[in-house]
């Protein structure tokens, strides 16, 4: 995980199995050090993730991206989308579930496309 000038957290992620326990510790940081800073936008790089599991999904729409957890009202999220097709699914899914969460989501192929729709963001 990055901090950057820019006021937004960088979340990469990397090939391979995770631990829950350790993408809990990974997404808690990225929240507190949104807090921290009084940010509202994210990074995700999810090119060589590998897909999230059901487990992993739930904790995610269930309890990382409520407005609580996040102490704020809305974040920003621009997502490089995973190469690997079945974690695309994982993704699509995990952000069709969390419409209704603190999180507002935007789908990105390209870096720069990505940073730029977070620049232009108040």
């Amino acid at each position: 995980m990055l901090e950057n000038d820019n006021g937004y957290v960088v979340v990469e992620y990397r090939p391979g199995p995770r631990k829950l326990s350790d993408l809990q510790a990974l997404l808690t940081h990225a929240g507190n050090l949104l807090t921290s800073r009084r940010w509202h936008k994210l990074l995700g790089d999810q090119r060589l993730m590998a897909p999230f599991t059901p487990e992993e999904s739930k904790w995610i729409t269930e309890y990382w991206l409520t407005a609580s957890q996040l102490r704020t009202d809305t974040v920003y999220g621009a997502v490089l989308l995973p190469h690997d097709v079945f974690a695309r699914l994982s993704v699509s899914q995990l952000i069709n579930e969390a419409r209704a969460a603190a999180m507002t989501y935007r789908l990105f192929e390209d870096v720069a496309a990505a940073e730029s729709w977070l620049l232009q963001l108040p």
